[in-house]
């Protein structure tokens, strides 16, 4: 018999979000109101991972069918609880006097107040949501509710950055990264200075008299000196972005994400970096996720589906442009980018029509990749083939998804999950280099 029984009472967002939720509540047990249910249904048809996720989990519910699912409940497995839909008849009387209007939501926290009067607090009841509002209405009714934490990072602050400064770095090895092979083996670092090697890692190596840019193989065994590299016309301009070039640029590794504010240059880099690597892909592929303001569908927009979606786009074909006029029009590299985007070969798209085509050999560029789930970034990254680059950009404290933060991400969680995976890289851009005016607002406003 458990010791402290708990029933969670699940929203319809937290299974949008993660349709193999039920599956991560251990041996206790899951209601699922049957207005949720119904309100799936409705986001079944569509091919946005929200459809997938929805058809998923009808797939999912429908394998463990039978009559018990409305009554007793039906078993998860072996020390896991129960999953039960349950019935409810309008909205209770004491939810109505309060919030009047009838809603999903209001269902929701109906069957959620219902199940808690009928325990009579023998199980701990406790609603599920990703919606702060529906919590916060739960726990005014004095019905514990909480944000769905399986995939959220613990520790946004500490997240991996991907690099390290070592200052007073001793000047004989930091000589012998000026000589070639301009390498030195790792395990000559200090022990005192208590570094953690992680294999792809950069670092910044300093004393009074010189400095110098290294890598980390992932074999953790050689730091190698990195210089300034001109990708496709656009210069680094900062240590840290010298890092990101290089790791775009290194085909032995497959996965690169890169963070930063507004401005830092991650999704110029990545597209330089693509450009200048063309001819190891057999396309390049730039998308981002559509997340309309407000969290309305793009469909109230006026005109045809390429016209809605094209100011989701535009900042993808600006940053293009940027790279573009370092040339003159008649260099051959600026024909070579009009050219690639008329064959295809360069093809920029929202990240819903891109997912489920094939990633061999394509270097795969995600943009503000913090605004989808753990669940969409697992999606999109298990479909890699053979000699695929995938390179995800984003702001982690930029989130426009209505229920995703700092913490739940999926670029958040992408990197606490891949570091020190031999085939991953990733950088934090900390500067920004937009303009002296666009850095000034970033950090005063």
């Amino acid at each position: 018999m458990k010791k402290n029984p708990k029933t969670f009472v699940l929203d319809t967002n937290v299974i949008l979000h993660d349709p193999t939720c039920i599956n991560h509540f251990q041996e206790n047990d899951i209601i699922i109101p049957l207005s949720v249910i119904e309100e799936l249904d409705h986001f079944k048809r569509g091919n946005q991972v929200i459809n997938l996720n929805a058809r998923e989990f009808a797939r999912t519910l429908d394998s463990i069918t039978g009559n018990e699912i409305f009554n007793g409940g039906v078993s998860l497995g072996r020390g896991k609880g129960k999953v039960r839909i349950v019935i409810t008849k309008g909205l209770s009387k004491e939810i109505h006097d309060v919030f009047r209007e009838d809603n999903v939501d209001h269902r929701v926290l109906s069957a959620a107040f219902e199940a808690h009067k009928i325990s009579k607090k023998k199980d701990k009841i406790i609603l599920v949501s990703k919606d702060v509002n529906l919590r916060m209405k739960a726990k005014a009714l004095g019905i514990p509710a909480e944000d769905y934490t399986t995939d959220q990072v613990v520790n946004v602050e500490e997240l991996y950055s991907g690099k390290d400064i070592i200052e007073n770095f001793d000047d004989d090895l930091l000589q012998k990264l000026y000589q070639s092979p301009f390498e030195i083996q790792a395990s000559k670092l200090n022990k005192k200075l208590k570094i953690e090697l992680v294999p792809n890692k950069y670092f910044i190596l300093r004393n009074q008299n010189r400095s110098a840019l290294a890598y980390l193989t992932n074999d953790l065994t050689t730091l190698r000196k990195i210089d300034k590299q001109l990708v496709y016309g656009i210069k680094p301009r900062n240590a840290e972005q010298t890092f990101a070039v290089d790791a775009l640029l290194n085909p032995d590794i497959p996965l690169v994400t890169i963070t930063g504010k507004a401005g830092t240059g991650k999704t110029l880099l990545a597209l330089a970096a693509s450009l200048q690597t063309r001819k190891l892909y057999r396309q390049i592929y730039v998308a981002r996720p559509v997340v309309p303001l407000s969290n309305k569908d793009i469909g109230y927009l006026p005109g045809d589906v390429e016209s809605k979606l094209a100011p989701y786009m535009q900042p993808l074909w600006d940053n293009l442009k940027v790279i573009q006029d370092q040339f003159a029009e008649t260099d051959k590299n600026y024909q070579t980018i009009n050219n690639m985007v008329k064959e295809q070969k360069l093809v920029i798209e929202p990240l819903s029509y891109i997912r489920g085509r094939s990633l061999q050999r394509i270097y795969f560029i995600v943009d503000e990749a913090q605004n989808l789930t753990p669940h969409e970034i697992k999606t999109i990254i298990t479909r890699a083939g053979e000699g695929a680059k995938i390179v995800l950009t984003g702001d982690i404290y930029q989130i426009d998804h209505p229920y995703l933060d700092a913490q739940s991400n999926g670029l958040s969680y992408l990197i606490d999950h891949f570091k020190g995976q031999k085939l991953y890289s990733h950088i934090n851009l900390e500067k920004g280099e937009r303009s002296v005016l666009a850095e000034l607002a970033s950090n005063l406003l």
